[in-house]
């Protein structure tokens, strides 16, 4: 792992296309729009309204999106559709090569499923912005940005794109995907441990709580609210594949 401090390109304006256009997408965007880069999406549901608000162009056509000569597509889907939404995408319509960069929070799997499915005349960037609309909500400065050159033959887009981030003041990571995937899982098997202990305590607030304490009950129902996320978005996931099978089956 390395941190780095600064590159050699100068920052440029970048014409940069959204797939999914969700909460992180929009609060990555707000930041790039403010930076004076060329935004575009296009998303399952119908974003066309915000996109607007916001000065984005939205595309409900594929083909039409993919026709728009970028110099950066942006995949911000989730975990469990990203190689469905990639492979459903129109690639012959490409008319360059481009770089794909993916913000997903693993990263080893969002590699293999971009160099499977991407044209080889694609670059790939793996990054994973550390922070949300929480963290995040004041500034970007010092907080952690992880990445990894996965295939980069234009650096001047590539660097330009890493500029985003940096001359936003965050703690820029360079490291691969194995190793990110490999830190994240000791600290998530840590928080998992840690939840599970306090769940069992059943532990509540008093109204002689300590600050520290105040703290714990806080990371608990944190820790409570992430895991009823993902097991809700593995449900949905699960039905949608079901509804899927029984349709084919008719």
């Amino acid at each position: 792992m390395s941190v780095s401090s600064s590159h050699s390109a100068a920052s440029r304006i970048l014409k940069i296309s959204i797939v999914g256009f969700g909460p992180f997408a929009q609060f990555l965007s707000k930041t790039m729009i403010r930076q004076g880069h060329i935004l575009r999406a296009v998303s399952r549901t119908d974003y066309s309204n915000l996109s607007a608000e916001m000065g984005i162009t939205f595309f409900r056509d594929v083909d039409a999106f993919l026709e728009a000569e970028d110099d950066v597509i942006l995949i911000c889907t989730s975990i469990l559709s990203l190689s469905e939404v990639l492979q459903s995408l129109p690639l012959h319509r490409l008319k360059r090569p481009t770089l794909f960069v993916d913000v997903l929070s693993v990263k080893e799997h969002p590699r293999n499923v971009l160099l499977q499915v991407l044209p080889e005349e694609s670059d790939v960037l793996c990054t994973h912005p550390m922070f949300g609309s929480d963290s995040g909500k004041d500034g970007w400065k010092d907080l952690n940005f992880m990445y990894e050159k996965v295939r980069i033959r234009d650096e001047d887009i590539c660097s330009s794109f890493l500029q985003i981030f940096e001359s936003e003041g965050c703690k820029m990571l360079e490291m691969s995907c194995e190793e990110h995937d490999k830190m994240a899982a000791r600290s998530q098997f840590i928080t998992h441990v840690i939840g599970r202990t306090l769940s069992e305590m059943e532990i509540q607030s008093t109204s002689i709580d300590t600050k520290g304490f105040e703290t714990l009950v806080h990371l608990l129902e944190n820790i409570e609210l992430a895991f009823n996320k993902v097991k809700q978005k593995l449900v949905e996931k699960m039905n949608e594949e079901q509804n899927l099978n029984d349709a084919k089956h008719r």
